[in-house]
């Protein structure tokens, strides 16, 4: 094993919490991402700060509690991310590619070997959001057995952390080539997705239908091809003029641009 990238990718590696209800729940999934070598907690608006009950289901990961930032939205506790993952039940409210754990994992560890992901896990009982899951790239879904599948929110993040180590294993084995350009950003790909969104309203792109829509199954397609710095430099290039041939077409009356 190769210490020097077990410890970085470590590091590059978030699991955040949002809006935990037990600060029990919190200590349990500190101690489980600890043995599996993973360290960075983020908790995103938890209804009860970390306690001594956290403190003592942590068994030892006081450390991991101790570090642990809070933050008071998600979008604020990816910050940096180029590689975002929400741990959901099965669900058709939000289209997004979904993933087997040791697939999720694997993507989660080579990305991790180029710059800063995170894996999401929502609620106890109502897990992420529509628009918390917006922020997402990739859904992960746990097969648990559908006769029972009350799976808590430790037991999740052991069986993520638990893939996430095996598929890190994997690469040490294999060895990692770092990528020629960095991958984009959580901002990066936020900024470029808002103003993809301007640029269609601005070319009446869609013809007043609703954009959600299509803006959802744009964000599909971007988010598969794990845009880089300079894609998303190039994209924003080409988005820009078109924004601001649009402008000129609406200066003169929608005239060709061009005479």
């Amino acid at each position: 094993m190769d210490p020097d990238f077990m410890t970085l990718a470590a590091s590059r590696i978030r699991i955040v919490l949002v809006g935990t209800q037990h600060p029990g729940n919190i200590g349990s999934a500190a101690r489980a991402m600890k043995t599996m070598g993973l360290h960075r907690l983020l908790l995103v608006a938890p209804e009860k700060a970390p306690n001594a009950e956290s403190f003592a289901l942590a068994a030892g990961a006081d450390d991991v509690l101790e570090a642990a930032e809070t933050h008071p939205d998600l979008a604020s506790a990816l910050a940096g991310c180029h590689r975002v993952m929400g741990c959901t039940a099965r669900s058709r409210r939000v289209a997004l590619p979904e993933l087997p754990p040791r697939v999720a994992a694997v993507e989660l560890a080579a990305g991790a070997a180029a710059g800063e992901v995170a894996l999401v896990f929502g609620r106890e009982r109502t897990g992420l959001t529509n628009e918390e899951l917006h922020l997402c790239h990739q859904a992960v879904h746990i097969p648990a057995n559908p006769g029972y599948s009350s799976l808590n929110l430790a037991a999740a993040v052991q069986v993520l952390a638990y893939e996430t180590r095996m598929a890190l294993l994997e690469q040490v084995e294999q060895g990692m080539a770092e990528p020629r350009d960095p991958p984009a950003s959580h901002e990066q790909l936020e900024g470029f997705y808002g103003q993809l969104a301007e640029t269609l309203e601005a070319i009446d792109f869609h013809k007043g239908r609703a954009p959600d829509s299509a803006m959802r199954k744009l964000r599909r397609i971007f988010n598969r091809s794990a845009l880089d710095e300079r894609d998303v430099r190039l994209l924003r290039g080409v988005l820009a003029d078109a924004q601001r041939m649009a402008r000129l077409a609406a200066g003169s009356g929608g005239e060709d641009a061009s005479t």
